[in-house]
């Protein structure tokens, strides 16, 4: 269950409905059986992670030791205690939790997004729009395609707040414009999985954009769906796609998509119909 859980491949639903499981079950980590140093945020062999990881499944701990642990503890220490936090109480708590969202192990980094989501559709949307939306919007790019959807479902819950939704949007303006210049860089020498980063990231960028569309410069945003429009990738042209159906001022866009090439980009149509 928990190997399906930090699986890439999975789809959001499965990561939500398995992620009920996490602290209930014994295999919570994956390790590598060479010795780890201290400092890496492992134990030092195999057997200890897993006893560690066990104790840590079965023991209860304050609000109070739950938010220790996320800001002082080592790998395993901080996933479970972003699994098991039930709330947080104020701006501080909720800067504790984000502070976890990136720059830290991908354990970490999908157990705090998950949590975060929970607690915005919890209606606490008010403590997390006074942070940081830079945090947010690099979150949205993670390299983990299961945070990468948590986030953009988290950012939509906090829509509402308008200050926090334009900073938000203007730091995923300039990674589309960003990763639209690089792509215009690279040629048919260039390494594949380069290219795919630039791909994975205006891909997320897209599908956080089409919530947000109506708070971009309409020049801008004609400008970012052409480009779009004109990748190789078919995934980018259908988030183009799906962006450019929400208003007749991207007609431009849906009358050269609609004549597309691949089926699932022209399929956007056929469902808005």
């Amino acid at each position: 269950m928990i190997i399906q859980f930090f699986c890439i491949s999975l789809s959001y639903i499965k990561t939500i409905f398995h992620a009920e499981f996490i602290i209930h079950c014994d295999k919570i980590l994956l390790y590598n059986k060479r010795d780890i140093n201290l400092n890496s945020g492992f134990y030092k062999d195999l057997d200890t992670n897993f006893e560690q990881a066990c104790d840590l499944c079965e023991r209860e701990f304050s609000h109070e030791e739950l938010l220790s642990m996320l800001k002082n503890g080592n790998i395993p220490q901080k996933q479970i205690a972003a699994l098991k936090l039930d709330s947080v109480e104020n701006e501080e708590e909720a800067a504790i939790l984000l502070d976890n969202l990136t720059g830290c192990d991908g354990k970490i980094r999908e157990a705090v997004a998950l949590k975060i989501y929970r607690i915005l559709s919890e209606n606490q949307q008010g403590l997390f729009s006074k942070l940081n939306p830079k945090v947010f919007a690099d979150a949205t790019i993670d390299i983990n395609a299961n945070i990468c959807r948590l986030v953009v479902d988290s950012v939509r819950l906090l829509k509402q707040d308008t200050d926090f939704a334009h900073k938000y949007i203007e730091y995923v303006q300039q990674y589309i414009i960003q990763a639209l210049d690089e792509l215009d860089k690279f040629i048919f020498r260039d390494k594949k999985y380069v290219i795919n980063k630039q791909l994975f990231k205006l891909y997320w960028c897209l599908e956080a954009l089409k919530y947000f569309y109506e708070l971009v410069d309409e020049k801008l945003m004609l400008d970012i769906l052409k480009r779009s429009a004109a990748q190789s990738e078919y995934t980018v042209r259908e988030k183009a796609a799906e962006i450019a159906i929400l208003s007749e001022k991207f007609a431009e866009i849906q009358n050269l998509l609609r004549q597309d090439s691949n089926y699932y980009v022209r399929a956007v149509f056929l469902k808005s119909s």
